[in-house]
């Protein structure tokens, strides 16, 4: 799944809008939290996740250091209960795609700034790209292919949720669907990864040699709750697996 709504996420848009150069953050990427409506998504799925039978509900979870995924994990965490989990890992290879020199600069303030490397892109692609000290969506599949040996190592036959971000979710897409790169980047080009939408898979040993995943829904996005009164993180729960 895709973190809540950040308030990055709330910049970027305005900004995009204003056909701004610049994204109005003041922390690092890595720091950026959810926003209102991004702590209500989180909510909202974590109590979706809570009224599923006992043998649905994830018993796993690993999610990226980010601050907004980190939030967004505690939160679903705190509404499945802590106890009925395994393991709860923080895991860094589930980080956002880095974007080096171009980080929070909109598409205008790309071409405005570095015109060579907004032609680059558009030449080369956002699969292959690599802008200077970041990363292309290839890097990011290399160390998403790790962590799949760690859960096949680790967490075989156990109910998995992976807290990421939207080039993540793309890329583990492309992992578990065996795509290629036209079929990924069409899947990206119909619109963004919904913020708080959950994309599940389910083994099926019947398909292939040896079985394979296959997926089951798509960027499902909980109903909001109106609960009439202020909803706020958890910030309570520990991350470290249990014993």
């Amino acid at each position: 799944m895709r973190h809540g709504q950040s308030s990055g996420n709330v910049a970027r848009d305005a900004a995009e809008a204003a056909a701004g150069h610049l994204i109005d953050i003041a922390e690092r990427d890595v720091d950026v939290p959810l926003s209102e409506l991004g702590v209500r998504q989180s909510h909202a799925l974590g109590d979706w996740f809570s009224s599923l039978p006992d043998d649905k509900r994830p018993n796993v979870v690993l999610h990226s250091p980010y601050v907004r995924a980190a939030e967004t994990a505690r939160i679903i965490i705190h509404a499945i209960g802590r106890d009925k989990l395994m393991t709860v890992q923080v895991d860094e290879r589930l980080r956002e795609k880095e974007f080096g020199i171009l980080d929070r600069l909109t598409t205008h303030g790309i071409s405005h700034k570095y015109p060579e490397l907004y032609e680059q892109r558009h030449h080369v692609g956002k699969f292959y790209f690599r802008p200077p000290g970041g990363e292309s969506w290839c890097d990011v599949i290399l160390r998403l292919r790790s962590v799949l040996d760690t859960i096949t190592r680790e967490y075989c036959k156990e109910r998995v949720l992976i807290v990421g971000h939207q080039v993540t979710v793309n890329c583990f897409r492309y992992l578990f669907e065996r795509l290629d790169e036209a079929m990924i980047l069409d899947i990206d080009r119909a619109g963004d990864v919904p913020n708080c939408s959950a994309t599940s898979y389910s083994f099926d040993r019947t398909l292939g040699k040896r079985g394979k995943l296959v997926l089951q829904t798509a960027n499902f996005v909980a109903p909001l709750l109106d609960t009439g009164t202020p909803i706020t993180v958890q910030k309570d729960i520990p991350f470290a697996p249990k014993a």
